[in-house]
């Protein structure tokens, strides 16, 4: 300090130790001022958070609030350290790195801001628009391209005020994206067949879907592929491109209820409306089988043995179809036979024709 103030005489130096005395005692007080800013805003931030909430009946605003006001009242105090330190009268090039750290800064909290604001409408809504199964699986890929946009979108920002040239970088990873995408296509497929499952919800996990031949439940749905568990305890893994490229049979779309049907044959001659009618009753009076909608027995079609008479029923869940069919074909049999009518099977009556000169023929 000696050093300096032995290049001004005794009066100058008096003056310029009160000029920068002032400045700095200025400069003190405008960082002051946006600390008791920031505390106020912070203040006023919570008290709107909770009135937010209570007004749309959720936490989400809260929520939004609660993790955007702390780097929201740095970024204040941050206004308050780059106004104070700009009105100095500092070197050119000693303002120009402290507006370039602050230029950093600022960026960096505003991508804070953004990411936790991102972060809190994918929790929210990500359960609603794919499901909680499939936005266990989806969520931290998107979370992570996301985070990746707006890393990206920082360092552009950066680079371009310190006027760095952008276009090379951009370029660069243009290329870089584009080799990524040939290199990895039928993953890249698969991975947007996978987003297209969480949009268009054909099935969730645990609905029994049919694929061609193939009956399972739904185990899991991944980025790459679905898992199928069949009723044989064996495992189907089917790419998703494929999945959204098939036609399949979702059993438990719209509801989880399961339709059954027994074909029944009669002997010719049996009393159609008798046998009708003890299909009807058999099912209704079997555990498991719904009452509303009733069960209902039809006369299909004429056999080569036997008239086919068909019974519908319902029951409560899908999986019950199984046992339940299992049960009314038993009670079908009993009392088929208690009533006299019969089941025939398939007979065949052959002729046997006799010559006179060589004897029987077939």
């Amino acid at each position: 300090m000696d050093s300096i103030w032995s290049f001004f005489t005794p009066d100058e130096g008096d003056l310029f130790y009160i000029f920068w005395s002032k400045e700095m005692l200025i400069s003190c007080l405008i960082i002051t001022a946006f600390y008791l800013l920031s505390r106020l805003a912070g203040i006023l931030l919570t008290r709107v958070g909770v009135r937010l909430s209570a007004l749309t009946l959720g936490e989400l605003d809260g929520r939004i609030l609660g993790r955007v006001t702390p780097p929201a009242l740095t970024l204040i105090n941050c206004a308050g350290l780059y106004i104070a330190i700009r009105r100095l009268p500092l070197p050119e090039r000693l303002h120009a790195i402290v507006s370039g750290l602050l230029f950093i800064v600022n960026v960096v909290i505003l991508s804070t801001i953004a990411y936790r604001t991102m972060d809190e409408m994918l929790n929210r809504y990500g359960n609603k628009v794919a499901g909680e199964e499939m936005s266990r699986q989806l969520m931290p890929l998107v979370q992570k391209l996301c985070s990746i946009f707006l890393f990206g979108t920082a360092l552009i920002i950066t680079m371009k005020h310190f006027s760095y040239d952008i276009l090379s970088l951009v370029t660069a990873l243009g290329v870089g994206s584009l080799a990524i995408g040939l290199a990895a296509k039928d993953t890249m497929a698969n991975m947007v067949s996978g987003f297209t499952l969480m949009i268009d919800r054909p099935f969730r996990i645990g609905d029994r879907i049919q694929l061609g031949a193939q009956v399972g439940d739904v185990v899991d749905i991944g980025l790459r592929s679905t898992k199928i568990k069949g009723g044989d305890n064996t495992y189907l893994i089917i790419p998703n491109s494929e999945l959204c490229n098939s036609t399949l049979i979702n059993q438990a779309f719209p509801d989880s209820r399961g339709k059954g049907r027994i074909n029944v044959g009669v002997a010719y001659g049996s009393d159609v409306a008798k046998a009708k009618a003890l299909l009807v009753a058999t099912a209704a009076a079997t555990a498991g089988v719904l009452s509303d909608p009733a069960p209902e027995a039809y006369f299909t079609s004429f056999g080569d043995s036997a008239l086919t008479l068909a019974l519908f029923f319902w029951t409560d869940h899908y999986t019950d179809l199984f046992a339940a069919t299992d049960r009314i074909n038993c009670a079908i049999c009993t009392s088929f036979q208690d009533n006299g009518i019969n089941i025939p099977y398939p007979t065949r009556t052959v002729l046997l024709e006799k010559d006179a000169n060589n004897g029987p023929q077939n």
